[in-house]
């Protein structure tokens, strides 16, 4: 069988086109991401997984951002509308117990939904510690403004996906939340000390550093590399996320497509490769940006393949719940907040 490469590739629409069959089946993407414009109802979502899947030969990861709030691809009335991270911070700051609660049943809920499709990650928890006047990037995906609240409902979160056998990605490491500029349009510069980002900023992300997931950022810290942002910077993936954070599991790009990054979609796939990500993300689908990704990432090897290994030895395990006491459970918890 041909190596998997370095990349989580998107795809065009609802179904696959017979070019990106042959695109995938040749090339052999790590994993798959989903977006709104490939949902419409929910046969044709586990439709798509499952040709996604079958193109490459094998039973590859595929991703989706649900995380409840503005950023859930899959919305009514396929799924239930899920409240924004900060709507559960708002429990946490008037019961801690409780919002925890409802963070991992949240997430659990997550889990339920998108497994019935075939989904087995999902982008979350948001372990982003927004600052005042920061960019709405982030603005309520936060669970909050304090790294305490961040690392205990960033942790249920993720413990809620993981009983339900999905995998979380923590994001967006080593923290967006100072960025004054969205990065989708535009490159953040955060130029505050080092020693305040290791007390405000990286906190969440040492707290689960044991995750097996990561996604980068698309910020400059200057006092750390300023130059390039963390995606691309060899001294932000060593120094910091590997050294200070001490994660050591599998590292992803945000997504390539993103104007943050300079150059054209093949040199940015370089430069996240040659900076230490183990996986270039891209995601909108676009065929002639998605073979310039593959001339610039090579074959999954070495570390990056362990830890990509370690990853899918994980998919698999469940608590067994009950869907109904769960969605019961949550709903009944949230009408009363």
């Amino acid at each position: 069988m041909t190596e998997s490469k370095s990349m989580i590739l998107g795809c065009s629409g609802h179904t696959i086109t017979p070019e990106e069959r042959s695109f995938y089946q040749g090339e052999q993407p790590w994993g798959f991401i989903l977006f709104g414009r490939n949902i419409s109802e929910p046969a044709q979502i586990a439709d798509l997984v499952a040709s996604l899947r079958d193109s490459v030969g094998r039973d590859a990861p595929v991703f989706i951002d649900q995380e409840g709030g503005r950023v859930q691809r899959i919305r009514p009335p396929i799924l239930q509308h899920y409240p924004s991270g900060q709507a559960l911070g708002d429990i946490y700051r008037q019961d801690r117990e409780r919002g925890l609660r409802a963070a991992w049943l949240m997430s659990r809920l997550h889990a339920f939904d998108l497994l019935k499709f075939g989904i087995n990650v999902d982008c979350l928890p948001v372990l982003d510690v927004p600052v005042e006047g920061s960019s709405n990037v982030i603005g309520n995906r936060a669970y909050g403004s304090d790294p305490v609240t961040v690392t205990e409902m960033g942790r249920a979160a993720a413990d809620g996906l993981k009983a339900g056998g999905v995998l979380p990605v923590m994001k967006h490491i080593p923290g967006h939340g100072r960025g004054f500029a969205d990065s989708h349009h535009e490159l953040p510069v955060v130029s505050v000390p080092r020693a305040e980002l290791e007390a405000h900023d990286f906190p969440p992300f040492v707290a689960l550093k044991d995750e097996l997931m990561a996604m980068t950022c698309h910020v400059v810290f200057t006092d750390i590399d300023p130059t390039n942002p963390a995606t691309t910077s060899r001294k932000v993936i060593e120094e910091i996320i590997r050294g200070h954070i001490g994660f050591q599991g599998l590292l992803l790009s945000d997504d390539t497509s993103m104007n943050a990054l300079k150059g054209t979609i093949g040199e940015r796939a370089a430069n996240i490769i040659a900076g230490g990500c183990d996986i270039v993300l891209h995601c909108n689908g676009v065929m002639d940006e998605m073979q310039q990704v593959v001339r610039n990432v090579p074959a999954l090897t070495g570390a990056s393949l362990a830890r990509a290994k370690a990853v899918e030895a994980a998919f698999g395990k469940n608590d067994g719940a009950d869907e109904a006491a769960v969605r019961a459970e949550f709903d009944a918890m949230f009408a009363v907040a």
